[in-house]
């Protein structure tokens, strides 16, 4: 009688295991019992550079809105930086001296802008990195080559029209609004530009409906 209740009860384990383990292999394989799962392939291109884009030394007039942008944006960092060595709780906004503001300015132009870099997404060439809009499509941004040095240029280009004091003092007035003060002209280049693509495409509309 002992030997049958302790064969069934050595059963009853060895059935408990088995599901136990059914289980667990069941949780360990996500695809369980399902059969294959597709996979989704994504591929993306890099943007293709005409002359202009290519080999000019200087920043091509479609793509100064954004860099300008950009430069707006590091200038304001650096020197949100360079202001938060001298804050306090009692002195929340030190001002900083002309020498610094200089130096703080020069230094945002001079940097590598390695983390910059230009993508097309829809057939339209865009500026892409920090403080630029970011776009959710899956593209290539193409890094390096001439677009470090023409963000350079550019950057002490904004030096030079403006001046570091000028520009300081727009940013102590409304540091979120530096970018509005530096590329307004840019903008309104770019809505040109806009409106001068527009016109020439409603004229081949025009055109081909005569025809």
């Amino acid at each position: 009688m002992k030997s049958l209740l302790l064969a069934v009860l050595v059963l009853t384990l060895f059935d408990l295991r088995a599901a136990d383990d059914r289980k667990h292999s069941s949780c360990s394989s996500p695809l369980g019992d399902s059969g294959p799962v597709s996979e989704t392939a994504f591929s993306a291109t890099a943007p293709r550079f005409n002359a202009e884009e290519a080999y000019s030394a200087h920043m091509p007039e479609h793509l100064r809105s954004d860099a300008c942008r950009a430069i707006a944006f590091q200038m304001q960092k650096y020197l949100t930086k360079a202001e938060s060595k001298w804050s306090s709780a009692k002195v929340p906004a030190a001002r900083l001296s002309e020498s610094e503001y200089v130096d703080t300015l020069e230094n945002s132009c001079s940097q590598s802008w390695e983390n910059y870099g230009v993508k097309e997404v829809g057939g339209v060439k865009r500026f892409a990195g920090p403080g630029l809009n970011s776009q959710e499509t899956m593209t290539v941004m193409m890094t390096g080559g001439p677009w470090p040095a023409r963000l350079y240029k550019l950057c002490h280009s904004y030096l030079g029209e403006f001046g570091e004091e000028q520009i300081y003092e727009e940013y102590r007035r409304r540091p979120a609004a530096l970018a509005e003060f530096l590329c307004a002209e840019e903008q309104r280049a770019c809505t040109r530009l806009s409106d001068t693509k527009g016109k020439n495409l409603n004229k081949a509309k025009a055109l081909q409906s005569e025809l």
